[in-house]
């Protein structure tokens, strides 16, 4: 299993990469949408990123309610204990 920091480190490279946001701008309580600017176009090249890192389809039920980084490591991290 991905331990929170793994998770969080791979959130931080995909978002400066994809979306040019500073490292240091992500937090576990940034809020994707209102902190990071992140949209649902955005929202569908992270899902990406994460079928990459876990080698499986993002249901759409788990990621409906995430509104801030925790909430993606911790869909992440359910995903990678699978």
């Amino acid at each position: 299993m991905l331990t929170q920091e793994q998770v969080l480190q791979h959130l931080r490279d995909w978002m400066e990469e994809l979306f040019e946001i500073e490292p240091d701008d992500i937090q576990l309580d940034s809020n994707l949408y209102t902190d990071l600017d992140v949209d649902s176009i955005d929202a569908i090249d992270l899902v990406v990123k994460i079928k990459a890192l876990t080698g499986k389809q993002v249901k759409p039920e788990d990621f409906k309610n995430v509104r801030t980084v925790e909430d993606v490591v911790k869909v992440i991290q359910a995903m990678s204990e699978q």
